[in-house]
């Protein structure tokens, strides 16, 4: 190395600026690197359709909630009068017990979603399950396509708070976004199918989206949307109190169906994709 370029090393290339790339000035790049980088990585591993799994992350397996349960039970038993803090303890607890069954339906699910999949062979056309990447709803889903044997999308999030990358997406198939949009974005764009279970807000910010999207026909897809537990959905959402008041038509209740049982989600996601995918 010459002495003149030895006098330059202080010179550093913009796309290598590290306190430039992570500055308000290059938003739009970092924007630009979260639609390009899935895109180049989805073409490398052929992954053109997706059934997109949403739901709490807060949903947990039914081993590990009914151990919970049991512990705090015991507590109970142990006193003759349970403090306030206590039975506020064992409601909760009896709550994640009840909600664990969504965790063991979205993972079975999508085991025989992907078993599905792969039975297709080349007429498949690389469908797989997809999800938040995080724990819960998310975790089983990506879960139930590995005890499957398939692959399976893991679009994750920085948050401070809930997600954590679970470890059964597919390694290669596993991303991290900084931007919400950007990654409801990949969500929406793959998406062929979506099954949507009990959550909180962030499970309603990506169900109405989505149903706004279809219902104003910015996306021309026609897919099929599954609601998976009634009980839930009819107690926290009035739908029919829509249409009553006149805020959506007839026609916009047709966007999804209410599903309380894993083989009929199975079948109907079946027929749709087959009939919508020469499948």
């Amino acid at each position: 190395m010459s002495a003149e370029r030895r006098s330059c090393e202080y010179l550093v290339k913009a796309y290598k600026n590290a306190d430039f790339l992570t500055s308000p000035a290059a938003r739009l790049i970092r924007v630009m690197s979260e639609l390009e980088e899935p895109k180049a990585r989805f073409y490398k591993h052929h992954v053109h359709n997706t059934v997109v799994f949403f739901g709490s992350a807060r949903t947990i397996p039914r081993k590990e909630a009914l151990s919970r349960f049991n512990k705090v039970e015991q507590k109970m038993r142990k006193v003759e009068k349970p403090s306030k803090k206590l039975q506020a303890e064992f409601q909760k607890a009896e709550k994640v017990l009840l909600m664990s069954r969504y965790y063991e339906d979205a993972l079975e699910l999508s085991e025989k979603l992907t078993r599905w999949f792969i039975g297709l062979k080349g007429r498949s056309k690389n469908f797989m399950v997809c999800s938040g990447g995080g724990p819960g709803i998310m975790e089983a889903a990506n879960r139930g396509a590995k005890k499957a044997g398939g692959r399976s999308v893991g679009l994750n999030i920085s948050l401070p708070l809930e997600q954590s990358p679970n470890k059964y997406q597919t390694k290669e198939l596993a991303f991290e976004f900084h931007y919400f949009f950007i990654r409801k974005f990949w969500f929406v764009y793959l998406a062929k199918a979506l099954v949507i279970f009990p959550g909180g807000y962030g499970t309603f910010d990506e169900l109405f989206e989505l149903l706004t999207l279809m219902q104003t026909r910015k996306t021309k897809k026609k897919m099929p949307v599954v609601l998976y537990g009634s009980e839930y959905w009819e107690d926290v959402v009035n739908f029919q109190g829509l249409l009553n008041w006149g805020m959506i038509d007839e026609e916009d209740l047709s966007l999804f169906r209410i599903i309380d049982d894993v083989d009929e989600a199975l079948r109907y996601m079946q027929e749709e994709l087959t009939q919508r995918y020469k499948l």
